[in-house]
């Protein structure tokens, strides 16, 4: 390996120090940092490119990359890394968690950031690919760098929005620097996100810091920020790194947290131990809490739900929890959950709609009670760590069923549980709950293509709320049904089978109905009775 150039956007700070990391891991190789090439440069073979940033630390300056891809276009070079952003894959409510580099489930790609760092990557490959190894980084916020996000974390007062907490990765210069030299040294072309293990929330970021949140509106901060970058601090946006691992021999020294505690003011308290934050937001402690508490008065006391067959759930290995879901609030797949973990000690991750991502404070809470986004890369993910997965296949449609057909269960759509089941051999566990259409039943349905682009919900509930400020106290009795071991009648390739497929998913459709079936017979009251052996309740 020969001599490295840095090429440096407009004078960027993080050019200047990430040359002065490679002189100090690679000191036998020649390092320089340059504002741009020229035929009459030393010969480089290696070259780094560190855009300058606009749009308030989110976006690079087009038209100054452009010129440097044109002059190096014109200079021998044989390998050219660019640092790109792991803000090219968007943010919002239904972009998925840990997003890999040709994931198509992302957030909103025509937002002027992610479009601009596309535009880039663009740029790059028009005038370079022909010409040199062309080899393209996307690393999450870099700490410290001129991006927004490290600039507010490393502020006496860091500007947040109130009810969003989400988490993020932050990546130290050093790894910067190895993620570099693992691209120049294996000779990879191609596309690679770059990241930390583990990821930390915002608001446990700020602290760590040293730092004081001040939560303000999002409404007055666009008045000084651009709405779209504001969406980076309502919404997740971490991106997986296994792609840099496998092919490029990366390993990340310093997670987020040791990134952060590296940085800490030397006012603030040194902690004793890092933690660790679940890579989804997940809060198990809050759930053991809450457990003690709030779940359990509703459970004993308020909703006095009889549970038969908790027997069925398993205590190890991956299982996939295929329940009904009624009403626009989740409370029935709440109380699975605490079910859930009372018998077993684990939590469920349910599949949400991105629409419950969407409001303050319901979108924190949601991605503490483990709520992930449902999509396949998600649902894959979990299964993976050998984790229970929590569906409801019915979706939207069964969520917002009117009163009158409350306990009739609708099309399980594509089928996708079964899919999934399948391919990771994964029983299903389905259940069933009587009851919870009742706490917020649902009248009527409001079509409004404002509020659905609004929320993303199929429509405007009339229902109990809000002329009624709490849910009603029903009775509910819910049903775990014998798990189905697919894994002993059908191989893994049954999953690309969509017959095999619809007649599975059919089978445990009808396995559902038919327990809800029974319970309706065997209910006498909305409000009070039993259905259920008193030596079968759990």
């Amino acid at each position: 390996m020969l001599r490295i150039a840095v090429i440096a956007g407009n004078g960027n700070p993080l050019a200047l120090k990430l040359a002065e990391e490679l002189r100090r891991q690679r000191p036998a190789i020649p390092c320089d940092c340059l504002s741009a090439l020229s035929p009459d440069s030393p010969f480089f073979e290696n070259c780094v490119y560190v855009p300058s940033y606009c749009r308030n630390g989110m976006a690079p300056d087009l038209t100054r990359a452009e010129t440097v891809f044109q002059q190096s276009a014109q200079v021998r070079i044989k390998r050219f890394v660019v640092l790109s952003s792991a803000l090219i894959y968007g943010t919002g409510p239904g972009r998925q968690s840990l997003v890999g580099e040709g994931s198509a489930t992302a957030g909103n790609l025509d937002a002027p950031v992610p479009s601009q760092w596309m535009l880039l990557e663009a740029l790059a490959f028009r005038y370079l690919e022909d010409r040199v190894k062309l080899t393209i980084l996307r690393p999450v916020t870099v700490l410290p760098s001129p991006a927004l996000l490290s600039r507010r974390l490393l502020r006496n007062l860091a500007l947040t929005l109130p009810g969003h907490d989400p988490v993020i990765q932050l990546l130290g210069l050093a790894d910067l620097a190895q993620a570099v030299v693992c691209a120049l040294e294996h000779d990879r072309e191609g596309i690679f996100n770059v990241a930390p293990d583990g990821v930390v929330p915002l608001y446990a970021a700020i602290r760590m810091s040293g730092g004081h949140r001040i939560a303000v509106p999002r409404t007055l901060q666009k008045l000084a920020a651009r709405s779209e970058t504001l969406e980076y601090l309502r919404y997740p946006w971490t991106v997986s790194n296994r792609k840099i691992k496998r092919e490029l021999g990366f390993q990340p020294q310093k997670s987020s947290v040791a990134v952060l505690q590296e940085l800490r003011r030397p006012s603030s308290p040194v902690a004793s131990a890092e933690p660790a934050f679940d890579e989804f937001g997940m809060d198990r402690r809050k759930i053991e809490s809450y457990g003690r508490t709030l779940f359990k008065f509703l459970s004993r006391w308020y909703w006095r739900i009889e549970i038969k067959g908790l027997e069925h759930l398993l205590r190890e290995g991956p299982a996939i929890l295929v329940g009904t879901h009624r009403g626009f609030m989740p409370w029935d797949g709440v109380m699975a959950l605490h079910a859930a973990l009372r018998a077993t000690g684990r939590v469920p991750r349910f599949l949400t709609h991105p629409g419950l991502f969407k409001f303050p404070f319901i979108s924190t809470w949601t991605r503490r009670l483990g709520g992930v986004l449902a999509c396949q890369e998600s649902a894959d993910r979990i299964l993976e760590n050998g984790e229970l997965l929590g569906v409801f296949p019915e979706g939207v449609h069964g969520a917002f069923s009117l009163y009158r057909h409350a306990y009739v269960l609708k099309s399980f759509g594509r089928d996708s549980f079964v899919k999934l089941a399948l391919s990771h051999r994964a029983p299903i566990i389905p259940f069933v709950t009587v009851g919870s259409a009742e706490i917020l039943p649902i009248f009527m349905r409001i079509k409004s293509r404002r509020w659905t682009r609004y929320s993303d919900w199929p429509c405007i509930p009339v229902s109990t709320f809000p002329f009624l400020p709490v849910p009603l106290p029903s009775k509910w009795h819910t049903q775990f049904l014998p798990p189905i071991h697919l894994d002993q009648r059908y191989g893994p390739d049954s999953a690309r089978n969509p017959s095999v497929a619809k007649a599975i998913s059919r089978d445990v459709r009808s396995r559902m109905q038919q327990a809800v079936d029974d319970i309706l017979r065997r209910r006498r009251s909305i409000f009070f009775g039993s259905v259920f052996r008193p030596e079968d309740v759990s």
